[in-house]
């Protein structure tokens, strides 16, 4: 297993929200001042919707046993995997499968929704 602290990334797996309970993300976006900002929001049955608030470029990486859904909410993200780029815009999502290597860039600040399940290492798998 990837060990989060090695990374630059701020990477937050608590639950912001409890159910039956506003999930604000615009409160989250004015406060954050972090380059790379990943907020676990909530968890429904064995998934996780996640807040991204990125800016730069992660490393390469895959999971080996799940999926992720990459949706933007605002702004411009590039996924890369091994053969070819993915360019999405606001409203835009894309599910890279398990077991595909892959890295997020973001040239400038975008704001993304990631929903994977709870068990992920948003690092990836060694």
């Amino acid at each position: 297993m990837t060990d989060l602290k090695s990374y630059l990334y701020t990477t937050n797996l608590d639950v912001k929200f409890p159910p039956l309970t506003l999930v604000d993300v615009p409160a989250l976006v004015e406060a954050c001042t972090d380059n790379w900002y990943n907020q676990t929001l909530c968890k429904v049955n064995d998934s996780v919707a996640r807040l991204g608030i990125l800016q730069g470029e992660y490393h390469w990486h895959k999971h080996d046993q799940d999926d992720e859904l990459f949706f933007v909410l605002d702004g411009h993200l590039l996924i890369d995997l091994e053969e070819e780029t993915i360019d999405l815009g606001a409203w835009q999502g894309y599910v890279v499968p398990k077991g595909i290597t892959h890295r997020t860039r973001a040239p400038e600040k975008v704001i993304v929704l990631m929903v994977e399940t709870a068990d992920v290492v948003p690092t990836g798998d060694e």
